[in-house]
């Protein structure tokens, strides 16, 4: 079974099995990042192109690690020293890069539905990487192996995602991804960080963590995300702290053996506490780490591997 795609830009429209492809490939894959030498020939020949037009750490990094130890060559786009900065396009600008023969491209922009607007211009495969609030598949995907990594079933597995839920998009990639997988999803936050008719997704909201962590086996924290909220979404960090950061007494409240997740980068004291994030119970490096493996199925998947 291949996936049979020509872009990745969301989870929504993917199917159970097409989700269970993409983890089962990655788990094989994890295995070749444990050797010793973490290179496989899969994607020679083949050219992965990252195109980031916002900061990116980990996922650009875990991109360009994924290719090159699929052996594809790797061209690392900088808007800042390209033609963006003189006025070209987006589109214009994957098209010339196209034109150099790139087969995959990987986009990561900051306006809503741009990874779409680029694979209907291209050849190329998109894979998006999170385009403004709208969505972040590839770290969904990457949460999702880490709990399975586990041994968590989805179907009836109890998740509440904690935070800024109006400005993530990685947020809303997990919705989609979780609640198709049978999974129950608590959504957790003040009232002002939290989108309109959210339920019709078929989420569960509340607005008092405490009450929301009762017997839930993965606690996702969410970063806020104070450069798209554009206005205060709450009083003060010390009062968002304190009604809805993740301490050690609060993980209590959920079943035992609960994991923590963080989509990163972590603001210490604010969303999580640092003997939270550092605890045992806590999958943040995990999920670092799995990226790699699930970034190189999703680019072995997308070449049209099978």
């Amino acid at each position: 079974m291949s996936l049979k795609r020509k872009d990745l830009l969301s989870l929504a429209p993917l199917s159970v099995d097409e989700i269970k492809l993409i983890l089962e490939t990655a788990e094989s894959f994890k295995e070749v990042t444990g050797r010793e030498i973490k290179k496989v020939p899969a994607l020679r020949g083949r050219t992965v192109v990252n195109l980031f037009f916002e900061p990116s750490t980990r996922t650009r990094t875990s991109f360009e690690l994924a290719a090159k130890r699929l052996s594809a060559d790797v061209i690392n786009f900088s808007p800042s020293s390209s033609s963006v900065v003189k006025g070209e396009t987006l589109l214009d600008t994957a098209r010339n890069i196209e034109a150099m023969q790139a087969d995959i491209i990987v986009l990561r922009h900051s306006s809503a539905g741009a990874a779409e607007t680029l694979a209907r211009g291209v050849k190329s495969s998109v894979i998006n990487a999170g385009d403004g609030w709208h969505e972040h598949p590839t770290q969904a995907l990457l949460d999702l192996f880490t709990i399975r990594e586990r041994g968590m079933q989805f179907d009836g597995l109890r998740v509440a995602i904690v935070g800024d839920v109006s400005h993530s998009r990685v947020a809303r990639s997990n919705i989609y991804a979780l609640t198709k997988l049978g999974a129950e999803v608590r959504l957790v936050g003040p009232p002002t960080m939290m989108p309109a008719q959210v339920e019709k997704l078929g989420v569960k909201v509340y607005h008092d963590l405490d009450t929301a962590l009762c017997g839930v086996q993965v606690i996702m924290m969410l970063r806020i995300q104070l450069e798209r909220q554009g206005r205060a979404m709450f009083p003060s960090i010390r009062e968002y702290a304190r009604l809805y950061g993740l301490t050690s007494e609060r993980v209590k409240l959920a079943e035992p053996g609960a994991i923590v997740m963080h989509p990163g980068p972590i603001n210490r004291g604010v969303e999580i506490a640092p003997e939270v994030a550092d605890s045992l119970s806590s999958v943040i490096l995990d999920q670092v780490a799995n990226g790699v493996a699930v970034r190189m199925g999703i680019l072995y998947l997308m070449s049209g591997a099978s």
